[in-house]
């Protein structure tokens, strides 16, 4: 099994995580901004950037679950 599919799960799963939990944690407190309280905009920015952040977590963990699987099943 090759490196770069099982890094990209965990780190997409990783990315997957912190932006639902920021994006949630933004919508429930709106002065929360978390990781993102150094990037100016207010709201409607931290919010953009927690969906970026979890789209990039969901399709890096769904790619490397491919190919993981993949790999597994070929040998």
């Amino acid at each position: 099994m090759r490196a770069q599919p099982l890094a990209g799960l965990i780190v997409g799963m990783v990315l997957l995580v912190l932006g639902a939990q920021g994006g949630i944690r933004l919508l429930a407190d709106r002065a929360n901004a978390g990781l993102l309280g150094w990037v100016p905009g207010g709201f409607p920015v931290w919010l953009s950037c927690y969906v970026v952040i979890t789209a990039v977590g969901v399709l890096l963990a769904g790619w490397g679950s491919g190919k993981v699987k993949r790999a597994e099943r070929d040998g």
